[in-house]
């Protein structure tokens, strides 16, 4: 069911393979190791060096990434970000493969922004230089976090496996495929493109059972609520769904537009999410409003992005099946008054951030050690927390 939702090749051509998997993280693994050991039997066959192999990705992957990368000894060249564009170039992604790249990584639903990257524009383009060097180095497309979404919102938009190099795919089940914790999955193209050595093959259970999984002995009930989920909702119900956590999320952008005060970093087209920085963050910043929106209940994550672009830091607000209106709407006024507070401060207090800093360096007169920018900036949040305790009312 999932092939299909992906555009893998059906009727008599149909040879999609999968496997479900604890999450995205072990679907990555799987599909890592998969093009390691594929680029690794070509190289032999070859008889060419086959012990440096990498992978290209944008510096805005998540960390299991990093994680497949430093636990199975794959070098992970990252394309780095720049100011207004958060997720990787592919451009310069093609122009960092080489005769050692095992595949070049793209994410539809960026965790920082929840962009889709461009993965049509990178299929023509490593299509065209597979052409030039004979490498037919292939695609992996993670999407953990859209490929519950571009299927049934995005019908048109060509990221899966209508593209010919793309050879597998990871989703999660516990994101917009509406199934509690503990479940993703990863498609390959063909059988082919999943090499035979990695699958274990048992028959204590009764029957032959290929098995290809990094974890083993773990529940089902993750795999049977995702199959009732799609034999109950089929293809409208999800469609209406997403439909719906779409609509919740332009409510929650408008609200945040018309305070004036936040640039809006996230994209229409995406995951259902609302990712907004400070116009002007000399007063307070996003760090500060998440630690203060902690006391009406939301836990709101606020950080830096990635290099080339760790100046700039966002909140960011995931809108799931259980986010409606009127909690967009409630989380709307709790940030503006948050906003209210924080402006009513003392003058003396709210100057700039750069007076507070000059505060926390200077305690008692004494010249403290120079601390990271990040060091630095936990000790301001810290700080404004301490200013704003006297402010509070209700429960924390």
């Amino acid at each position: 069911m999932i092939a299909h939702l992906l555009h893998a090749p059906v009727g008599d051509d149909e040879t999609a393979i999968g496997v479900g998997t604890v999450g995205s993280s072990e679907a990555i693994m799987l599909a890592g190791l998969a093009f390691k050991r594929k680029w690794q039997n070509k190289r032999k066959a070859e008889g060419k060096p086959y012990d440096k192999p990498n992978i290209v990705t944008g510096a805005n992957v998540q960390v299991c990434w990093e994680k497949f990368a430093r636990y199975f000894e794959v070098e992970l060249k990252e394309v780095k970000l720049t100011e207004g564009y958060y997720v990787m170039d592919p451009v310069k992604a093609v122009e960092m493969v080489d005769e050692n790249t095992i595949c070049v990584a793209a994410i539809l639903g960026s965790t920082l922004t929840g962009e889709f990257e461009d993965v049509k524009l990178l299929n023509e383009l490593l299509t065209k230089k597979n052409k030039e060097t004979g490498w037919n180095t292939p695609i992996h497309v993670d999407a953990a976090s859209g490929g519950f979404i571009a299927p049934f919102v995005c019908p048109d938009l060509l990221w899966d496996f209508r593209l010919p190099l793309v050879k597998s795919i990871n989703v999660s089940g516990h994101k917009y495929g509406l199934v509690y914790a503990g479940v993703g999955w990863v498609i390959w193209r063909a059988k082919e493109d999943l090499p035979e050595e990695l699958i274990f093959h048992i028959n204590y259970l009764g029957s032959d059972q290929p098995t290809f999984t990094l974890n083993f002995s773990k529940g089902s009930s993750q795999i049977i609520a995702q199959y009732y989920q799609f034999i109950r909702l089929g293809f409208e119900g999800y469609k209406r769904v997403i439909e719906n956590c779409m609509k919740n999320t332009r409510v929650l952008k408008e609200g945040l537009e018309k305070t004036g005060r936040f640039d809006i970093v996230s994209k229409d087209v995406g995951v259902p999410l609302v990712a907004f920085s400070f116009k002007d963050s000399s007063k307070y910043s996003v760090f500060d409003i998440s630690e203060n929106l902690r006391r009406f209940g939301w836990i709101i994550p606020a950080y830096t992005m990635p290099a080339d672009a760790q100046h700039i830091a966002v909140l960011r607000v995931v809108v799931r099946e259980d986010f409606s209106r009127s909690l967009a709407e409630r989380l709307v006024s709790h940030i503006e008054q948050v906003l209210k507070e924080m402006d009513s401060l003392p003058v003396h207090v709210s100057t700039t951030t750069a007076t507070v800093r000059e505060e926390l360096e200077n305690t008692e007169g004494k010249k403290v050690v120079k601390k990271s920018e990040r060091e630095m900036q936990e000790e301001i949040t810290r700080y404004w927390r301490r200013l704003a305790d006297g402010k509070r009312i209700g429960v924390c």
